[in-house]
């Protein structure tokens, strides 16, 4: 009987892990204070995944990217898409940029899911060990 339990609960358990998308809402988190910043919303266009702001903590509902370059300049928080081009490769998505607002600048990323309801995002120039990593957590 034991076995069985046993069995059942590990069969439950990588079914469940199996499940977990990163498609959906996450809020993001200031590095510093930790206080809640926005939430970006991810999702799926033909096999490659980009994530956009869909609201914002800390600016105001019509602020625009003024550091931001190219065709985003000036573009609304409210909607930039700041990740893009993300493949799934196994457990993890990479492949894609990620911009950051603040500073308009845009890095190397990759994605992967560490827990029920937590996403690691690193940011990077070149090299995977030269960047910053932020976690983001799944919005309820």
């Amino acid at each position: 009987m034991r076995f069985l339990c046993t069995l059942f609960c590990a069969t439950t358990l990588s079914f469940v892990s199996y499940g977990q998308s990163i498609l959906g809402q996450w809020q993001t988190f200031d590095d510093k204070t930790n206080k809640k910043k926005a939430v970006v919303e991810i999702y799926k266009i033909n096999n490659l995944y980009f994530a956009k702001i869909v609201d914002s903590y800390v600016s105001e509902k019509n602020a625009i990217c003024e550091s931001c370059n190219g065709e985003k300049k000036g573009q609304p928080i409210i909607g930039l898409v700041i990740i893009e081009n993300l493949k799934k490769d196994d457990s993890e998505y990479n492949g894609g940029t990620i911009l950051d607002p603040e500073n308009g600048k845009t890095y190397n990323c990759y994605l992967e899911l560490v827990g029920n309801n937590k996403l690691k995002i690193r940011g990077y120039l070149g090299v995977s060990l030269f960047g910053r990593t932020q976690y983001w957590t799944k919005k309820q």
